[in-house]
């Protein structure tokens, strides 16, 4: 689990195809470096979200690790794209201790979103991203002033248009120069990961209509719930 608060920028220093003696089996293994500062506590098997991807440490020194990248990761993600030399989001698993600056991340990314525009506005950018139409169900878990996370990093939604598959942010001038987007030209792909609350809270109330539609049990539930609403509001009126 992340909070969608990026550390510090790694820098990409080694890609390799990975084979079945490799750790991580099938697809890439990814080295980075520039990363002393989240390494003095590391361990093998630790966990380490890279542009919000959640990948597993397999090896490391004082300033690098490695994670191996598998097919499917890199076919939601924009880790295949990677280049010797790019830099990346990179922010550990929480611990008992951390503050809870962003929002819960997985670092399950969801798919990837593209650069629509940026437009500056003052020492901040506003930034508008666009849906893959294969995706467009991702639009029922983004809703303004939600939270978003976008290439690892933490976000407040501004604006959202169902009809064109867009939604829209603003980043801090302070974020700018900690986080890759800004980076990114216009059409370029960022990771996205929808609020999993959101998710939960949608499955929950799928699950009560399918009940309810199959028969009895769903009823009985639909009015057990009812019920507690008007005790809730009775009690208040009192």
């Amino acid at each position: 689990m992340f909070t969608g608060i990026v550390e510090i920028l790694g820098k990409v220093v080694d890609i390799a195809p990975l084979d079945s003696t490799d750790s991580g089996g099938s697809g890439f293994s990814i080295t980075i470096g520039d990363a002393t500062e989240i390494l003095g506590d590391c361990h093998l098997g630790d966990s380490i979200a890279v542009n919000g991807t959640c990948l597993t440490v397999t090896e490391f020194s004082a300033s690098t690790f490695k994670v191996g990248v598998a097919p499917e990761t890199l076919r939601k993600t924009n880790l295949g794209s990677l280049k010797v030399g790019d830099a990346v989001n990179l922010e550990r698993a929480m611990n008992a201790h951390t503050r809870f600056g962003g929002h819960m991340v997985q670092g399950h990314v969801d798919t990837t979103v593209s650069i629509v525009s940026r437009e500056d506005d003052g020492n901040a950018i506003t930034f508008v991203f666009r849906v893959p139409a294969e995706y467009a169900d991702l639009m029922d878990y983004i809703v303004p002033k939600g939270f978003i996370c976008l290439d690892g990093t933490s976000l407040t939604v501004i604006d959202v248009d169902d009809k064109e598959r867009t939604f829209s942010i603003m980043m801090i001038a302070y974020t700018q120069t900690r986080v890759v987007m800004p980076r990114r030209a216009i059409g370029g792909l960022v990771n996205i990961e929808v609020d999993m609350m959101g998710k939960y809270a949608s499955k929950g109330v799928e699950s009560m209509i399918k009940r309810f539609l199959e028969g009895d049990d769903g009823e009985t539930m639909v009015a057990k719930a009812l019920d507690r609403v008007l005790a809730k509001r009775a009690a208040a009126s009192q």
